[in-house]
């Protein structure tokens, strides 16, 4: 210890020092260590995860932006009627040709009845129509008959015409020299005027025989015109009235609505007693063993893509114990943004570029579909191999 005039510097002692560089030292090294094996430690993850990508993930692509979907069948009825049953309910499985409901056949009848006795009419009218053509062809027969008559007629009558005349003239010729009387003159006169008539007569039958003639012709032609080239069957009356009956009777089997697809009942929206018109929804039917995916890739996923390679599919609502195996179907003709209602529009100068997505359509495999049935709408996760390209 130093005096009190004058103080030397105090040294620490050796020991101290060493166990205190000693420890420096250990904690140094250990420090060097543990980030020597960090190193070693990301190196190797670096080496696995390049060795991962060039053995298999640079050939899957992946996306978790994936739903359940399916070609879905919308019940509509095909006529307006009142709903009598409903056979059906929400969640209910149904086969193809099920009756999902009844609707009211009254009016439906009734219309098939009068469609039917308009076809009972039209056959009648046609048939009436041949007759009449028949009629008219007999009579066209008739009346040419009849223009016979009248042509002899005038030729008989042009006889007598000629004979009286005659003797009127050879009368009239020898009454100057007396050697025919007034009386007989006069007698000659009336037998001459008389013949004169009868031909003027005679010549107008003719003509009216000709007119009657023609008549007939014309009704003929128009009754013929109305049967010709045609047979009951093929009138067109008769078959407007047919299509007439065919159409009711495809509106009074109309009234049992039927499934129209394999599938499960979803949004049944039809009560009975509702009256339900021409085309409107009344509940739809998911075909849940012919489901598929609609897998949403950002588009430079899908450079190497392509129509038949495979996929992988997981649901969440399996987890990944469950994978389904299936194959790309098709890739959309547009991007979601672009089959907006609304599309965004680019054209201003605060556009920012954002990465698009295309929807590419996986289907499935049917067994494996029934094995771990799934619904619409469902989320999943899709990866497709696409070392085959």
């Amino acid at each position: 210890m130093a005096d009190a005039a004058g103080s030397a510097p105090i040294t620490a002692d050796p020991v101290v020092d060493t166990e205190a560089e000693a420890t420096a030292f250990r904690r140094k090294q250990a420090r060097r260590l543990w980030l020597t094996r960090l190193a070693i430690a990301i190196v190797a993850i670096g080496l696995l995860w390049t060795a991962w990508y060039m053995l298999f993930g640079r050939n899957h692509v992946s996306t978790d932006n994936a739903y359940v979907n399916a070609e879905m069948a919308q019940v509509t009825p095909l006529i307006g009627a009142t709903v009598a049953e409903v056979k059906v309910s929400d969640t209910q499985a149904v086969r193809r040709g099920d009756v999902l409901v009844v609707l009211d056949p009254a009016t439906p009848q009734i219309m098939l009845a009068q469609a039917e006795a308009d076809l009972a009419a039209a056959r009648r009218r046609f048939r009436q129509a041949e007759a009449e053509a028949d009629a008219a062809s007999a009579q066209v027969g008739a009346s040419g008959a009849d223009i016979g008559r009248a042509q002899a007629a005038v030729a008989s009558a042009q006889a007598d015409f000629e004979k009286a005349r005659t003797d009127y003239s050879r009368r009239q010729a020898l009454a100057a020299s007396g050697a025919v009387s007034g009386e007989e003159l006069t007698s000659a006169r009336r037998a001459f005027d008389a013949a004169q008539a009868a031909l003027t007569a005679a010549r107008a039958g003719q003509a009216q025989a000709v007119a009657a003639e023609r008549a007939a012709q014309g009704q003929y032609q128009a009754s013929a015109a109305v049967v010709s080239g045609s047979t009951e069957d093929t009138d067109p009356a008769v078959r407007s009235a047919i299509a007439k009956v065919q159409q009711a009777r495809i509106d009074v089997k109309n009234t049992v609505i039927r499934a129209p697809i394999d599938g499960v009942v979803t949004q049944r929206k039809v009560q009975v007693g509702q009256r339900v018109a021409m085309g409107a929804p009344i509940m739809t039917i998911v075909p849940v063993g012919q489901l598929y995916i609609d897998a949403n890739f950002k588009e430079r996923q899908l450079r190497r893509v392509r129509v038949g390679m495979p996929a992988e599919v997981t649901a969440d609502i399996y987890g990944g114990d469950v994978v389904y195996h299936g194959k790309v179907a098709g890739i959309a003709g547009g991007t979601g943004s672009s089959m907006a209602l609304i599309p965004a529009q680019n054209a201003t100068g605060n556009w920012i570029k954002v990465v698009q997505r295309l929807p590419v359509r996986i289907a499935l495999d049917p067994r494996e579909l029934a094995a771990h049935p799934l619904r619409v709408g469902l989320s999943t996760e899709v990866e497709i191999d696409v070392s085959g390209n």
